[in-house]
């Protein structure tokens, strides 16, 4: 599904900055790996790269089998609308729309008619819970429901790749909860394949694996196993040796 091979990239300016060096690896159809490391590693600067944001100075990226770097401007707007999905930190949904609007946005960009996206959003809203909020503007939803929205609006169009920013990054240990619950599910039963960018370690443990960088290059991986409590243990212990700021991990929540 997604092969990052020998990956850098290298901001020039006044000081030539390295932000990855020579990162290499795959992901799985249907795996659900998370991406650690403390601020400053490269995390969101590999994920952008992944979503086509920006671009690699050496190496490539190449999401099942094609390399998007190498797509023209319209055809890699196409290749992002249809074949990726996205969560961020910051919901980023439209408050001037509904919940619904919201949801059905990447549809509308493709053309699809009325009635089939009116369809589409009640299948995803019942599989996530949000059909009672369908109608209410995104300023009268609570945290957890709006990263509930931004999920159904990156699912939608039922993309090959889900990327997540953070997602959990402002919500409560329990909106948290239901969130990476929520993905956990759409992993599984969607098959869905995700690359879940996070300093949280309790949401990391929801991962198949987990891939920690530091200081623009690959450290260690680790897979969750059978129990995902010991498996949560263990990205604590690992995020311990990688060192960095105290507030780089957020709260711990069992």
């Amino acid at each position: 599904m997604l092969e990052v091979k020998q990956v850098s990239k290298i901001y020039e300016g006044k000081i030539v900055y390295k932000a990855l060096n020579d990162i290499n690896f795959s992901v799985e159809d249907g795996e659900f790996v998370g991406i650690m490391g403390p601020s400053g590693s490269g995390k969101t600067t590999l994920l952008n790269m992944i979503a086509t944001i920006d671009e690699p100075t050496t190496g490539e990226i190449l999401i099942n089998g094609r390399n998007p770097h190498r797509l023209k401007k319209e055809e890699l707007a196409k290749f992002r609308r249809r074949e990726l999905g996205f969560v961020f930190q910051d919901f980023n949904l439209l408050h001037t729309l509904t919940v619904e609007e919201n949801i059905v946005l990447p549809l509308t960009l493709d053309g699809k008619k009325v009635k089939e996206m009116k369809e589409k959003a009640q299948v995803i809203a019942e599989k996530l819970g949000i059909t009672s909020i369908m109608n209410k503007r995104t300023y009268e939803i609570s945290g957890g429901q709006a990263q509930r929205v931004a999920v159904a609006r990156a699912m939608i169009h039922v993309p090959k790749m889900l990327l997540a920013d953070e997602p959990t990054g402002n919500l409560d240990s329990k909106s948290s909860k239901d969130v990476m619950e929520m993905l956990e599910s759409i992993n599984k039963n969607e098959r869905a394949t995700m690359l879940l960018v996070t300093h949280d370690p309790q949401a990391a443990s929801y991962c198949d694996r987990v891939i920690f960088i530091r200081d623009g290059k690959f450290y260690s991986e680790i897979h969750r196993g059978d129990y995902r409590q010991a498996f949560f243990q263990r990205i604590i212990d690992t995020l311990s040796l990688l060192g960095g700021d105290g507030h780089d991990l957020s709260q711990i929540r069992v």
